[in-house]
């Protein structure tokens, strides 16, 4: 059960990050909105509205910031563990032994923090990269480390699926290696020399070649139109596996053949069949693709009448499509949970809900979002979270720092449940909050610094200014009692000494 409710809790928006176990809200907006804890610790601090905020984390860092120009989060130990600036313009990632930097993914930086571990100090790796113009890679090892200057000349090595790549005057010589073959393109793209493992020679885009003796051999003409590929069975196939064997005239007529499997297309791409027995036996049919598509087998099933209506099971993941793009459904099974996942039109409105497989009288959780209005959570053991309007978590859902830096911006109104009778809601910022705890008797309600009301069993609290002039009523009394000046923040019920 504890395992089901962390799963569920990865549902939750929480819009803001972390929200602090409630005790206290000192309100002086708009300048600044603290929670206070039991031990009048300050748990939350906002100034300005949503713009500068600091909360401290469960595990003993906090997160901070200026929203949207700058976040932090740290650790106990005040190391930074992640930053960024104007999201997604630049953002830093860093743990205790290694860190990494990106502006908008063009300018990017990666590296050992002081004190990494001896077996990471062995590979020294820096990386930087000023796409498209400049590649560092420094290990202290030649054969690892690299550097390019595009279009002068340089190389990288281990990018992209290939073992290196070197340039000068690009595009008028490259080297390309992957897997022990060696192809010189001069100018790239359009000749090619293969040498190596692999033997090849390419006037692209008019025709090539390209074989790995005992692996496959590859031809084409006016690519991609025409081509002629033979692809050796595995290693460990039965003797006398045939090959499979691919070929197409585009638009004509396209083949693919190996063991088990024709796939066959006319007119490509909008007539065909593909006929599988092994390893699964699969068959489907195809009319004005993708269009009208039909196809049954081994734990798959396909049934488009597009785009009117789709229906596809396919290894226990049911999908569903009525007018596309229109409506949208697919239902799963994933760590213990059955999953239904529900779109109108991708993100006009879309929701989520999670059933426990192993508790069924479990209540479900659930995450619905009405783009830009709307976003609700509510995952079944009495945590609920509403947020007016949320522009942002249809778009971004699994994203922390867009949650974090950007939401709160938009929270007009926010209403957050812990549990039945752990209630707090916020207008405007903080503007106007109310909160109750039924558990301790307590319920407070606040208009900025100018009016606050506070309830719990030991009193009743109005005050004007927060607490340069009030009154107060105790229990079993009748009259209210006039004040001036009490500032405290700390409630009868938390220190039992000050209790008459």
């Amino acid at each position: 059960m504890k395992r089901h409710r962390i799963l569920l809790a990865y549902l939750g928006f929480a819009a803001g990050g972390f929200v602090p176990v409630r005790a206290e809200e000192r309100n002086a907006w708009p300048l600044t909105v603290q929670q206070v804890d039991a031990s009048g610790g300050i748990t939350s601090t906002a100034a300005l509205g949503p713009l500068f905020f600091q909360k401290t984390l469960p595990e003993g860092g906090q997160v901070s910031g200026f929203r949207p120009f700058y976040l932090e989060r740290t650790q106990a130990n005040e190391r930074i563990t992640s930053a960024s600036a104007l999201y997604p313009l630049y953002y830093y990632r860093g743990d205790d032994e290694a860190y990494s930097w990106s502006i908008f993914n063009l300018i990017n930086r990666s590296g050992l923090q002081p004190g990494a571990s001896p077996k990471l100090q062995a590979a020294n790796a820096e990386k930087f990269t000023l796409w498209p113009f400049y590649f560092s890679r420094q290990t202290g090892d030649a054969a690892t480390s690299y550097r390019g200057l595009m279009p002068v000349a340089g190389s990288i090595k281990n990018f992209y699926g290939y073992d290196r790549i070197a340039w000068t005057l690009f595009p008028l010589y490259t080297e390309v290696d992957k897997h022990e073959a060696h192809t010189v393109l001069a100018p790239w793209p359009l000749l090619r020399f293969t040498s190596g493992a692999e033997r090849g020679f390419a006037l692209w885009p008019l025709f090539g070649w390209r074989e790995r003796p005992g692996e496959f051999h590859r031809r084409y003409a006016l690519w991609p139109l025409i081509w002629n590929h033979t692809q050796a069975p595995a290693a460990d196939a039965p003797a006398g596996t045939a090959p499979n064997r691919q070929i197409g005239v585009l638009p004509f007529y396209a083949r693919e053949q190996g063991p088990g499997l024709i796939n066959e297309n006319f007119l490509w791409p909008f007539f065909g069949y593909t006929d599988r027995t092994a390893p699964y036996r699969y068959h489907e049919t195809r009319y004005l693709w993708p269009f009208l598509v039909q196809g049954h087998g081994d734990e798959r099933r396909v049934n488009r009448w597009g785009p009117f209506y789709t229906h596809s099971n396919i290894k226990g993941t049911d999908k569903t499509w009525i007018a596309w793009p229109f409506w949208r459904q697919v239902k799963w099974q994933a760590d213990g949970l059955a999953q239904t996942q529900t779109q109108l039109l991708f993100f006009l409105y879309s929701s989520l809900e999670q059933h426990s497989l192993r508790h069924s009288a479990a209540a479900p959780a659930e995450k619905v979002h009405i783009w830009p209005l709307l976003s609700a959570w509510d995952n079944g053991a009495g945590r609920r979270q509403y947020q007016f309007p949320s522009p942002f978590e249809a778009l971004f859902p699994n994203n922390e720092t867009v949650r974090q830096n950007w939401t709160p911006l938009f929270a007009l109104y926010r209403y957050d449940q812990r549990a039945p009778g752990d209630i707090r809601a916020s207008l405007f910022w903080d503007a106007i909050t109310w909160t109750r705890d039924d558990a301790r008797s307590r319920s407070a309600f606040h208009l900025g610094p100018l009016l606050s009301v506070q309830t719990d069993s030991r009193q009743q609290h109005i005050a004007l200014g927060n607490g340069l002039v009030g009154l107060k009523r105790t229990p079993g009394t009748r009259a209210w009692r006039f004040f001036w000046l009490d500032f405290s923040h700390r409630s009868t019920e938390d220190n039992p000494a000050t209790a008459r």
